[in-house]
């Protein structure tokens, strides 16, 4: 039957393998036979795009490790004779360097389409918590790769983010001089972040496969946000969603490919290729990118440890948004009051991430603040009330039916029967 059919071996080998490591047969009933909603968008196409990122962010990562040296007085320099002297490194190194700017960029949109259609609902908790993890675990890994080149930003960013520690009382200061490896940051620090930073990446993998594992227990999530009533509602991943997959990774790879060799360095910061100089502080420092909304969330509050506390929150507080979102209706398309405060906190995010690449002073600081407060209250406040207090529109009775009509001589929108 379409979308549910069994895996059979053919061939003695196929079936010996089959009765003592059934791994083909899991492979075909999770990525070939797969029931997956009809109407899934290409909002749904960036599970398989960051899969493709992850993947290449690992094996460009391995091959820069085996010329990269972690030691304060020669990673600099190691990191230009890769640009420079090993074959395609500069190749090398611009896929890794834009590819993770890239993967929080496909991250943020899979978040954000998780939040708009409600994929982070019964039953999916568990689902959008290990998202939320393996967002926390890439926050930890890139910012331990920004440090590696050891420039001027990626010392003074190590430099501020790691004091940040000693805010914490009574064992601030021995978890930060932990991280340094010593009362300063110095190689010791770079070796402990080398060491790190390629850790962490399989731990990451690990995440993945739960993560998948959890969606296919519980279903894919539609546009529609209504469960899968019957065959009917479903396709074959294999070949409907595999081809859509493939068309969007292609498409996302030749943005990859613009930025790569025409814009390579354009996300990055030009004091990063000014060597590390513990004695020379720029004049403003900043992260990465897509560390820019935390980083403004972190400096508008003007105490140390309250705004280490609202950093963490930040991210805690996706932790608990299936219990924060009251409303039982899943998907923004039939509430529209949602609809709208979802723009605005998607707009709020974009307005934190200009304010974080700013100087903390003036005006500035004023904004982070505002949208700061306004972060916080659409998780603690406003979806909790929204859910209690909005009408949504009806939900059609199953996923075939509002994939099937449409409109009748009346203008009326009718059910077509299913070939």
């Amino acid at each position: 039957m379409e979308g549910h059919s069994t895996y059979q071996p053919k061939g003695r080998g196929a079936r010996w393998l089959e009765r003592r490591l059934p791994i083909m047969g899991l492979a075909h009933s999770s990525f070939v036979a797969y029931p997956t909603p009809r109407n899934l968008n290409y909002w749904y196409t960036f599970g398989a795009i960051l899969t493709f990122l992850l993947a290449a962010q690992i094996l460009t990562g391995i091959v820069l490790a085996m010329h990269y040296v972690a030691d304060g007085a020669m990673a600099f320099d190691a990191v230009e004779r890769i640009m420079r002297d090993v074959n395609y490194g500069w190749l090398l190194r611009y896929l890794h360097f834009n590819g993770a700017s890239l993967f929080f960029f496909a991250v943020y949109i899979h978040m954000f389409r998780g939040m708009y259609y409600g994929s982070y609902k019964e039953p999916r908790e568990v689902l959008w918590i290990l998202g939320v993890i393996i967002l926390f675990l890439m926050i930890t890994t890139a910012f331990m790769g920004y440090v590696l080149p050891w420039g001027q930003m990626s010392f003074w960013a190590a430099t501020v983010i790691t004091n940040l520690f000693t805010a914490i009382p009574f064992v601030g200061t021995a978890v930060t001089e932990w991280l340094w490896g010593g009362f300063a940051v110095d190689s010791a620090t770079l070796n402990r972040f080398f060491s790190l930073h390629y850790l962490l990446p399989f731990m990451i993998v690990g995440v993945v496969v739960l993560h998948v594992w959890a969606l296919h227990v519980t279903g894919q999530n539609n546009p529609l946000g209504i469960d899968v009533k019957s065959k009917k509602d479903t396709v074959p991943f294999t070949p409907y969603a595999t081809i859509k997959d493939m068309f969007a990774t292609i498409v996302f790879l030749i943005l990859f490919a613009w930025v790569v060799f025409f814009l390579p360095n354009y996300l990055g910061h030009p004091d990063n290729y000014i060597p590390a100089d513990p004695l020379k502080t720029p004049a403003h420092i900043v992260p990465e990118w897509y560390f820019l909304p935390f980083y403004a969330i972190l400096r508008a509050i003007p105490d140390k440890l309250l705004g280490v506390i609202a950093l963490f929150a930040s991210i805690a507080v996706l932790f608990f948004l299936p219990w924060l979102d009251t409303s039982r209706v899943r998907s923004a398309v039939f509430r529209p009051i949602y609809r709208q405060f979802f723009w605005i906190f998607v707009l709020v995010c974009i307005g934190l991430g200009y304010l974080g690449s700013q100087p903390a002073e003036g005006g500035f600081v004023i904004a982070s603040r505002i949208l700061t407060a306004y972060y916080f209250l659409h998780f603690l406040v406003i979806l909790p009330i929204l859910g209690l207090m909005e009408r949504p529109k009806p939900l059609p009775a199953s996923i075939s039916e509002s994939v099937l009509k449409k409109d009748g001589p009346t203008g009326e929108p009718v059910s077509q029967p299913a070939e």
